[in-house]
């Protein structure tokens, strides 16, 4: 991180020009990337008749979780690759570029294509959403106390870039045609990159180059690495698609979600029992894990807004509105909606609380945010039982849920970021950032296979699966709140001064 001074940089509403360059290119990927993502499932599950792929819920659900997943774990040698071999700058410019490729790709009436564009999206944001969020750290000094605002004002393109992105294709998919939609999403990204390009002067000196560069010989052995990687999904891509190879994609993501669930405890484990850790920092690391845990159940509910939730407002839910039809893809942009309005509130209760001194842990907010989750999928689970009666339900009841869902996140979400940099050992900061973030793979899987389980031509069986999800968050919420509890003052163990840790 630089450490010349930045405080003279206030272009930007009294913040560096730069934070203007990230902030619209960050909202533009976002509009490609919430729009394309909004899609899927319906897109997927619509019929042959009606220009979709005629997958079934399972199977499109499957491959949902599968992406999302990815998208996050990909984000892991995105970093790594910034880092070490490209630099940010580059990394986000190269990035950008994939996405765009991935739904140009996407826009192509093919099966085929469908899956080459889903994995070219998915590298590309794997290799740029990771480096320009670092990059929009790297525009402070470290004595610049304007960090955490520029942040909020980042966090604030992220929002605006995903209600357009869910009001333009959501509009071009019901009104135009699904490729015209995937097109848009297209049209998003070359947005974002021609501004990138065109103020790039702003970050000029912001991740222009690694900042633990590999020498000459170990660069080309990590190339290679690189290339035998990229031949070896194009080579098991085409194998599946000619029939040689015969992948279920039920049966994928459960074995992938075995996969990252095995690397999380494996990664865990190591830092925990080889890491030289002292008494302070184990207990943190417990206090953590309870984190982790809310974190990946959490999302593996909160996700069902891209599935279930999106085949319930498209097949049950009332959307006239007189002779207009609401896009289905509009309901999703209440959260966003919603995280502007309430994102203020939240950072002012937390502060107000403090004032009190009333300072929930870091395992009672999660828990609080799995609960109130939790609440929104008891409303579902009413929802469609009057959907079960061959009702359509109004759109409130999904507004509800959705609006409980992020006051949810507001209370797990950030808190659990924040949790991750405390408590973590200071020597494995950067590695549990890591690791955490696996705790958003396994969500975004299991929540596809949850969503699986929704079979549009059998509605009775949906109140059962909200009301199942709804009990099980809220026994996990119970687990960590009283385990919160019990563990609190493990939080608050004062830390050794790093200089008297041994690395």
């Amino acid at each position: 991180m630089s450490s010349q001074d930045t405080t003279s940089d206030v272009g930007f509403f009294g913040h560096p020009k730069g934070l203007l360059t990230l902030f619209l290119t960050e909202m533009w990927e976002r509009m490609s990337y919430y729009g394309m993502r909004a899609m899927l499932v319906l897109f997927m599950t619509a019929t042959l008749q009606q220009e979709g792929l005629g997958f079934t819920v399972a199977s499109a659900a499957a491959i949902y979780g599968l992406y999302t997943g990815s998208v996050y774990f990909l984000g892991l040698p995105g970093g790594w690759i910034a880092d070490r071999l490209l630099g940010g700058q580059r990394a986000v410019w190269y990035g950008g570029i994939i996405i765009m490729i991935g739904h140009i790709i996407l826009a192509i009436p093919s099966q085929f294509s469908f899956f080459v564009g889903l994995i070219f999206v998915a590298c590309g944001t794997g290799l740029l959403k990771p480096n320009i969020s670092a990059m929009v750290g790297q525009l402070y000094s470290d004595e610049d106390n304007r960090r955490d605002s520029g942040y909020a004002i980042y966090y604030m393109g992220i929002n605006l870039g995903s209600v357009i992105g869910y009001m333009v294709c959501g509009y071009f998919m019901e009104n135009i045609g699904w490729h015209w939609a995937f097109g848009a999403a297209a049209v998003g990204m070359a947005i974002g990159l021609i501004t990138y390009r065109l103020t790039g002067r702003h970050i000029a000196t912001v991740g222009h180059v690694p900042t633990n560069p590999m020498s000459a010989s170990q660069s080309t052995k990590a190339w290679s690495a690189i290339a035998l990687a990229v031949a070896t999904v194009a080579a098991v891509t085409i194998a599946t698609f000619t029939g040689v190879l015969i992948i279920d994609p039920v049966i994928l993501a459960k074995y992938v979600a075995i996969a990252f669930t095995i690397t999380f405890f494996l990664y865990y484990g190591y830092i925990y029992f080889a890491g030289n850790l002292d008494d302070n920092e184990k207990r943190r690391m417990w206090a953590l894990f309870l984190v982790c845990v809310a974190s990946t159940c959490f999302w593996s509910g909160f996700e069902q807004a891209g599935s279930s939730l999106n085949l319930f407002a498209r097949d049950y839910t009332d959307r006239l509105i007189g002779s207009f039809s609401i896009p289905t893809a509009w309901f999703q942009s209440t959260n966003a909606f919603f995280i502007i309005i309430l994102s203020p509130f939240f950072a002012a209760l937390w502060i107000n609380l403090a004032k009190r001194m009333v300072t929930p842990t870091y395992s009672i907010k999660c828990a609080i945010g799995l609960l109130i989750m939790a609440s929104g999928f008891i409303v579902m689970f009413f929802a469609s039982q009057y959907a079960a009666q061959g009702l359509k339900v109004a759109p409130m009841w999904l507004i509800t849920t959705y609006f409980l869902h992020t006051v949810g996140e507001l209370c797990l979400s950030p808190v659990a970021l924040s949790a991750v940099s405390k408590l973590s050992p200071k020597r494995f900061a950067g590695q549990m950032m890591g690791v955490f973030v696996l705790t958003y793979s396994i969500g975004n899987i299991f929540s596809g296979l949850l969503a699986g389980s929704f079979d549009p031509n059998n509605i009775a069986d949906l109140p059962n699966l909200y009301l199942q999800i709804a009990l099980f968050t809220i026994g996990i919420g119970v687990f960590v709140g009283v385990l919160g509890l019990k563990t609190k003052h493990w939080e608050k163990q004062s830390e050794k001064p790093l200089t008297e840790q041994t690395a």
